[in-house]
């Protein structure tokens, strides 16, 4: 018996409690995840340097640093394919609540290193935790808001990390004047929000449907005939581009430290211009998350990845090809923000093209893949100090975003659904 048309949703006062507790919740997962995953970028030089009892220009301080952002990327793959899984078998609402347990507990752990490898381990272990709720929160969406809206959708979702870094940079500007280590607390706020989660967030009935058909497929599905050509072009255009990103996300700050009104100012002012730098780009994303969730709606997911690929590409070789003033360079620095943006296509466009059952454990590992390849070039930057400029490094980095860009264009549309109709990719 077939059942009766649902009403199409075209305003917010539309939207069930279901939908909006959802909504909260992967919103706040997110945002908390921005927090959290910056805050050792911001005072990591200085802790490091005391955790090792040595000044902070000491080049060791500089290749323990790169090994425990390293260790941190790679948590956060590792995180992205098992907390994938655990969505899949135990279902989204659960398994957001896991991940959000995961990395505030290990993040306030933090505040205890006595050694920098404690600090590693720490990190490593909130990582997975940060890497799972991405895949989770987006899958939990995808599943339960109007698909006409995932674009915008996904820029809100994305805005989210943006204002966590915002978060980030203002509760380190709040503790300024506390040892270092005070910042990880904050981490631990997240926390509080999983209360919330366990009795207001119920399952998704997509997932709860599919399940009640059949069990979870395994892992090794992804690279079964059904689905390993999407699994193969997803993981490449992550892999590829999310190395470029994260190179530019972590070394930034070095960049800016080399500029020369910069190195002429005290190391507190130093610091302050590292924070300036970190807020025009989290700014420029915001606004970019928007304007890729417009392009998303004019011409689709596909050539909207495509376009904004080659602009990050644009951005960062005008940026790093030529020397600018430290106003310019902030310009320069919302650009690249804003051609972030993509990232945020990434969260509503990757889920739907895996099977239900596939859905968190697909996105979660493909998406995240590319940190590890990121960490290894974190440590190759921390351990080759003696490159004399970043910005040689950054500009060649760059370039990762052009292949990343045309292997977008061989993304597949969006599987049918179990109603019978399909949203494409493009």
């Amino acid at each position: 018996m077939s059942q009766p048309a649902t009403p199409e949703i075209t305003h917010l006062r539309d939207l069930s409690p279901h939908q909006w507790k959802s909504g909260i919740a992967a919103w706040l997962g997110w945002l908390f995840d921005g927090l959290d995953m910056h805050l050792y970028t911001l005072v990591w030089t200085v802790f490091v340097a005391q955790l090792m009892d040595l000044p902070q220009d000491s080049p060791d301080v500089g290749v323990k640093g790169s090994i425990i952002q390293a260790a941190f990327l790679v948590g956060w793959a590792v995180g992205g394919g098992f907390f994938g899984r655990v969505g899949d078998v135990l279902g989204r609402s659960k398994a957001l609540m896991l991940t959000i347990l995961t990395y505030a507990l290990f993040t306030g752990l933090s505040f205890f290193a006595t050694e920098w490898w404690h600090l590693m381990v720490c990190r490593f272990l909130s990582a997975l935790g940060i890497g799972g709720e991405w895949a989770v929160g987006a899958s939990l969406l995808s599943e339960t808001w109007p698909k006409k809206w995932r674009p915008w959708i996904a820029a809100v979702l994305q805005s989210a990390v943006n204002f966590g870094v915002l978060l980030a940079v203002l509760a380190h500007w709040i503790l300024s004047a506390q040892p270092p280590k005070y910042l990880f607390l904050v981490g631990i706020l997240p926390a509080l929000i999983t209360v919330w989660i366990r009795k207001a967030v119920p399952e998704t009935d997509t997932w709860e449907e599919a399940r009640g058909k059949q069990p979870a497929p395994g892992v090794g599905e992804l690279f079964g005939p059904a689905v390993r050509g999407t699994t193969w072009r997803v993981l490449i255009i992550c892999g590829v581009s999310l190395t470029a990103h994260w190179a530019f996300l972590f070394w930034q700050a070095k960049v800016v430290k080399q500029l020369p009104e910069v190195m002429a100012m005290t190391k507190q002012g130093q610091a302050e211009s590292a924070g300036a730098a970190l807020m025009w780009i989290m700014f420029g994303s915001i606004i970019g998350n928007f304007i890729a969730g417009g392009l998303a709606k004019l011409m689709g997911y596909r050539k909207a990845i495509f376009w904004m690929l080659l602009a990050y590409f644009g951005a960062m070789f005008a940026t790093f090809h030529w020397e600018h003033s430290w106003n310019a360079m902030l310009w320069l620095f919302a650009l690249i923000g804003a051609c972030q943006g993509v990232f945020g296509l990434f969260t509503m466009c990757l889920p739907p093209l895996f099977p239900t059952l596939l859905r968190t454990t697909g996105a979660g590992f493909c998406y995240n893949f590319g940190r590890i390849i990121a960490a290894a070039g974190t440590v190759f930057f921390g351990v080759y100090q003696a490159v004399p400029n970043v910005r040689e490094a950054m500009l060649f980095a760059s370039y990762l975003f052009i292949p990343a860009a045309f292997i977008a264009l061989l993304l597949p549309t969006e599987p049918k659904e179990a109603d019978g109709t399909a949203s494409a990719v493009d």
